[in-house]
Order: C-alpha cells, then sequence, then structure tokens
C-alpha cells in the first residue's frame, strides 16, 4: 500500500512538473509567425495550429489550460508571433483578442485601383475584390451622395489598420467613415458631389497645398465661361475605367471616347477621378478669387498661372526650355 502510495506521488510530481513546464517555459516561436485562426475553430482546432506553428510547446497542456480557464473566450484573428512566450502568455493573447493589424497607407489622391491595389499588397485579399466593393456598394454614400456611381472621391486618404477577418466592405466603410469625419469638419454639407469632383481633379493637378485654391480658381473660372476643363488626369482615369491606360498619355488619347475625358466633354466629369484630401476638399470649396484661365507647371513642382492663351503658351515655351537644361 505504502508503495502504491509513493508511485502515485511520484507520478503526481511527475505530472505537474511536465505541465508546470509546458504552461510557463517560454518558447520561441523561432522568427516572425502568422497563425490565423478563423471564426468557429474548437479549442482543439486553436492548439493544433498554435503548436504546428511552434508557438507552443504541447497541444495538451493548451487544452487542459482553456478547460480550466473555460470563462474566457478565445478570439478569432490573425495573431503575429516574433518573440518567447508562455502557454499561459499565449492563451490570454487570445482571451484578449490581440490581433494583428497590417497598416495600410492610403496617400492623397489615390484613386480606387490603387487603393486595390494597397490592401492586396498589405496581405488583407484580393485588389479585384476591393474594386467590386468600390464600383458597387453606393449606399455607403447614397446620404450624401445620391448620384455617386462608386466610392471614388469617398474612400478618404489616411492610414488605417485592418485585420484579415474584416472584409472588403469593412474597409470601404471605414474610408467612407473617415470622409464623412473630414467633411463634417470643414462643413462639407451641399454641393458634396460637385465638390468632390472638383476636388479630386485639384488633387491630382497639384501636391502643393497653396496652390490648390489657385487651381480651383482656375477650373471654377473655365465651367464659368464654358470652357472645357482639358484636365490631363481626366483622361488618365476614363482610360483606368476602360482597362487600356498605357502608363503616359499621348496626343491621340485628347480624343479618347468617355464622359471622363474633359478635353472632349465640358464640364465636370460624371464623378469623382480620385481621393482627394483635406486641403484639396477644401480648395474646391473656397476657391481663390482670380481671372486665370489656364496653368502649367514651372518643372520644379509648382505652376505658373495665365490669364491669356498666349500667356500660357509663353509659360509652357519656358517650361520646354527648362526640361531641355536638365
Amino acid at each position: 500500500m505504502r508503495r502504491l502510495i509513493l508511485l502515485a506521488l511520484v507520478l503526481v510530481l511527475a505530472v505537474s512538473g511536465w505541465l508546470g513546464f509546458a504552461l510557463l517555459v517560454p518558447r520561441s516561436p523561432g522568427g516572425e509567425k502568422y497563425v490565423m485562426l478563423r471564426p468557429g475553430y474548437s479549442t482543439r482546432r486553436i492548439a493544433r495550429e498554435l503548436q504546428s506553428a511552434g508557438v507552443i510547446r504541447s497541444f495538451d497542456a493548451f487544452v487542459l489550460w482553456h478547460l480550466l480557464h473555460r470563462h474566457s473566450s478565445l478570439k478569432a484573428g490573425e495573431y503575429l508571433f516574433d518573440h518567447d512566450a508562455s502557454i499561459i502568455e499565449v492563451h490570454q493573447r487570445l482571451a484578449r483578442g490581440d490581433v494583428y493589424q497590417h497598416t495600410v497607407v492610403i496617400p492623397e489622391g489615390f484613386n480606387m485601383f490603387e487603393i486595390a491595389r494597397t490592401v492586396e499588397n498589405s496581405g488583407l485579399g484580393s485588389a479585384a475584390d476591393f474594386v467590386k466593393v468600390a464600383s458597387q456598394d453606393t449606399a455607403l454614400v447614397e446620404d450624401l451622395a445620391p448620384g455617386a456611381i462608386s466610392l471614388e472621391g469617398y474612400l478618404f486618404p489616411n492610414t488605417y489598420r485592418f485585420t484579415r477577418t474584416q472584409s472588403m466592405h469593412d474597409m470601404a466603410a471605414e474610408m467612407v467613415r473617415q470622409f464623412r469625419q473630414v467633411a463634417a469638419e470643414i462643413g462639407l454639407n451641399s454641393d458634396v458631389e460637385r465638390t468632390v469632383t472638383l476636388a479630386s481633379i485639384i488633387e491630382k493637378e497639384t501636391a502643393v497645398p497653396d496652390e490648390r485654391p489657385q487651381v480651383a480658381s482656375v477650373y471654377e473660372n473655365r465651367l464659368a465661361n464654358h470652357i472645357p476643363l482639358q484636365a490631363d488626369p481626366s483622361v488618365i482615369y476614363a482610360e483606368l475605367l476602360k482597362g487600356c491606360y498605357g502608363g503616359a498619355l499621348h496626343h491621340a488619347d485628347m480624343q479618347f471616347d468617355s464622359a471622363y475625358n474633359t478635353y472632349r466633354h465640358s464640364g465636370l466629369p460624371p464623378g469623382p477621378i480620385a481621393n482627394p484630401g483635406k486641403t484639396a476638399l477644401e480648395a474646391a470649396q473656397h476657391p481663390a478669387t482670380t481671372e486665370f484661365l489656364y496653368f502649367v507647371s514651372d518643372g520644379n513642382g509648382h505652376h505658373r498661372f495665365a490669364l491669356s492663351l498666349e500667356e500660357h503658351n509663353h509659360n509652357v515655351a519656358a517650361l520646354r526650355r527648362a526640361l531641355a537644361q536638365k
């Protein structure tokens, strides 16, 4: 009897030692390990995924620990393990839902195709899926822009942090939510579609914030005088929509058949051609008071503005000379 008690004690000590070692001693994942835990995974499936990735040292110890802490539900999501951690610490992370977030940087002036590629390059899904959502989920802006034919213009440029469990719709909705916030800050509550469309062209024409009100004035003056806007970025966008943009514009492109081509059609295009930032939106709301009808690059990141075609041609000639000397 004494021998059985001793044997049982030794067994208990052995199991306790094993369990304590398995639970408490940290394990190195051997670099960065990403583990995707899908909604609906059982505790045993989660333990297998973690063990397979080398994050925990014991499947059984993890399952046993969770059975003892059933009040702590394990959250689905993608997790990054990049440093030593014990099973208890790993379990605590999953209970907190400390999921990995992918940083997605959307610069001002990106169109929905560029945003889609950025989302894809961040490992969050296919670009085609994002373009589909951006092209169809107009209900997200129906109250702001009832005539919107896509979400172009309303996917606000910003730095976002998304998880792989978020859908493309969720990501687009967050960008629209950010647009709404900025629109409220600047008092954009009327003529939203017109303002955003004009702002998108301004955004693509100049990266210099101080010039944007002047660029806005040029386009407003052209609209008032029924002069075609002749904005090159609108031609590029027209070709992007048809999937035929070759990476550069040529003289023949100015005759491209599209309502977005502001060389062939007077007035604003049917909708935005990119997603403008705050300063471009403000410039479209409050253009400078000028009589300028033309502008052209000066070759150094800024622009020269002109009242007449003669003055504009002079500025174009100056640009060509400057480029020839580089």
